[in-house]
C-alpha cells in the first residue's frame, strides 16, 4: 500500500476537518480517478480498479487517523505562531479623552509606584492607581476658570510633592501626592514658555523655559533664583563669532531639552542645527556644533551617562565614553525611513527607541545593535516619548491619546 501524502504548511493554523474535507473531495494527484470512468472494463481491470478503491479508502483513512493524531500537537503550535504574531513586550491603554490629544509627560508617586499622572494638550490631566491600567480624568478648578486651553508640558515628583509646568504659563504645585493642586503664581517677565520641571527636594523644584533661563526654588516656588546669567540667544548674540555652524539663525527657542540624573542638562536647538549644554555652575549656555551631517533631532543621556542624539530622517548616533563630547558615532538601524524621536533607558544595557508610524525599537547591548519591536506596527500614530519609571515601570506616548505599558 502506497501511504498518502499530506503536505502540511506548519506556519498556519490547521482544522482537521476541512482537512479531511479536501481529501475525500480532493483525491491526492497520485490517484487517477479517471479509471472508473471507463465505459466497458476488462476483469482485470475492475480488479484493479477495486484494488485501487480499496487502497485509497485505507489510505484516506490512515491520512485522516494520522491527521486526528497530529490535531492536538498541530493546533498547539498554530496557537504559539499565532500568539507570537501579536507577542511584545508592550500593550496599548486606552484613555478617556478626546482624539487628536498629544500627550507629552507621565510621573508617578515615588512611594506609590501605582498612583501616577499623565500629561497633554487641550488641558489633558489623567490619574491612575493601578499602575497605568486604567485611567480616569482630573481637573484643576484653577484652570478651568479661565478661557486658555493649557498644554501641560511636564511634570515631576519627589517624595509626596508634585509638580506641573504648562503653556501658557501655569505652574501646579502639590503637597498630598497629588490629591489637591495649588496654582503658583508666575512673573509676567519670565523668558520664553515653561517646558520642563525637576522635583529636587522638599519644597524645591528647578525649572526651564524654552529659551534657556534655568531658575530653582526653595519655597514652593513662590521665589524663584536664575541659575544661568542670561538666556541661550544673549549668548549666541556674544558668542556668534565662536565657529557655532547656524548660531546667527537661531530663534531663541530649544526645540527639546533634557536632564541627566546629576543635573546636567542637554538642548537642541529649534532649527536642528546645533546643540547647548549646561553643567550646574556654569553661568552660561554651551553651544556645540552638531558632529553629523543631517540635523539634529533630539539629544538624550544613556544609563551610562554618555549621549545619545537622533537626526531627522531615522539615524541614530551614540557619543564615545562618557560625558559632554561632540564625537558621535553611527548605530545602524531598521527605522524604516520614519523619524526616530526618543530613546529611554531601563538598564544600562536596555532601550528603547520610539518615532514615527509606530516604530519601536530595542537594545540589549547597550546600543550596540536594534531590533525592531512591532507592537505598534498597527497603530496609526507617532510615538514621541519613552518613559521608563523604574526597570518595571515604563511607558511610551504618542499622539492621537496613543499610550502603551511596558509588560517586561
Amino acid at each position: 500500500m502506497v501511504a498518502a501524502k499530506l503536505l502540511i504548511d506548519s506556519s498556519k493554523p490547521i482544522n482537521p476537518s476541512s482537512l479531511l474535507n479536501s481529501l475525500f473531495n480532493h483525491p491526492p494527484t497520485s490517484f487517477h480517478s479517471r479509471s472508473f470512468q471507463q465505459p466497458s472494463r476488462s476483469l482485470n481491470t475492475i480488479r484493479a480498479s477495486a484494488l485501487n478503491r480499496r487502497d485509497f479508502i485505507a489510505d484516506s483513512a490512515a491520512a485522516a487517523a494520522a491527521v486526528l493524531s497530529l490535531a492536538p500537537v498541530i493546533g498547539s503550535d498554530s496557537t504559539s505562531v499565532a500568539k507570537a504574531d501579536t507577542l511584545s513586550e508592550w500593550e496599548r491603554v486606552f484613555l478617556p479623552i478626546d482624539p487628536g490629544v498629544v500627550l507629552l509627560d507621565i510621573a508617578f508617586v515615588p512611594d506609590d509606584p501605582s498612583h501616577g499622572f499623565l500629561l497633554g494638550t487641550r488641558q489633558t490631566l489623567l490619574e491612575t492607581k493601578d499602575g497605568g491600567n486604567t485611567w480616569v480624568s482630573r481637573s484643576i478648578s484653577s484652570a478651568e476658570d479661565e478661557d486658555f486651553n493649557y498644554r501641560f508640558n511636564a511634570i515631576s515628583f519627589k517624595g509626596k510633592e508634585g509638580w506641573i509646568v504648562g503653556k501658557p504659563a501655569i505652574l501646579l504645585h502639590t503637597a498630598d501626592c497629588g490629591d489637591s493642586w495649588e496654582r503658583i503664581p508666575l512673573s509676567a517677565e519670565l523668558p520664553g514658555d515653561m517646558v520642563y520641571i525637576k522635583a529636587t527636594g522638599e519644597n524645591s523644584a528647578e525649572m526651564v523655559t524654552d529659551e534657556g533661563a534655568i531658575y530653582v526654588t526653595a519655597n514652593r516656588g513662590y521665589n524663584w533664583k536664575a541659575a544661568v546669567q542670561e538666556t541661550v540667544s544673549a549668548t549666541l548674540n556674544r558668542t556668534v563669532s565662536s565657529g557655532i555652524s547656524g548660531a546667527s539663525y537661531y530663534t531663541g527657542t530649544f526645540n527639546t531639552v533634557n536632564r541627566s540624573p546629576e543635573g546636567n542638562y542637554v538642548a537642541v536647538s529649534s532649527r536642528g542645527n546645533f546643540y547647548l549644554t549646561w553643567e550646574p555652575g556654569q553661568p552660561y549656555w554651551q553651544p556645540h556644533n552638531r558632529a553629523v551631517a543631517r540635523r539634529i533631532q533630539n539629544m538624550g543621556w544613556r544609563a551610562d551617562g554618555g549621549l545619545w542624539l537622533l537626526v531627522r530622517g531615522g539615524g541614530l548616533y551614540l557619543s564615545k565614553g562618557t560625558g559632554i563630547t561632540e564625537d558621535f558615532e553611527e548605530i545602524p538601524v531598521q527605522s524604516r525611513g520614519f523619524g526616530i524621536l526618543d530613546v529611554g533607558y531601563r538598564s544600562k544595557v536596555e532601550a528603547w527607541a520610539a518615532g514615527g508610524s509606530g516604530i519601536l525599537l530595542k537594545t540589549t547591548d547597550s546600543g550596540k545593535s536594534w531590533s525592531r519591536d512591532k507592537a505598534a506596527d498597527n497603530i496609526a500614530a507617532n510615538l514621541y516619548s519613552v518613559k521608563f519609571i523604574n526597570d518595571r515601570q515604563g511607558f511610551v506616548l504618542g499622539n492621537d491619546g496613543v499610550l502603551l505599558k511596558y509588560l517586561g
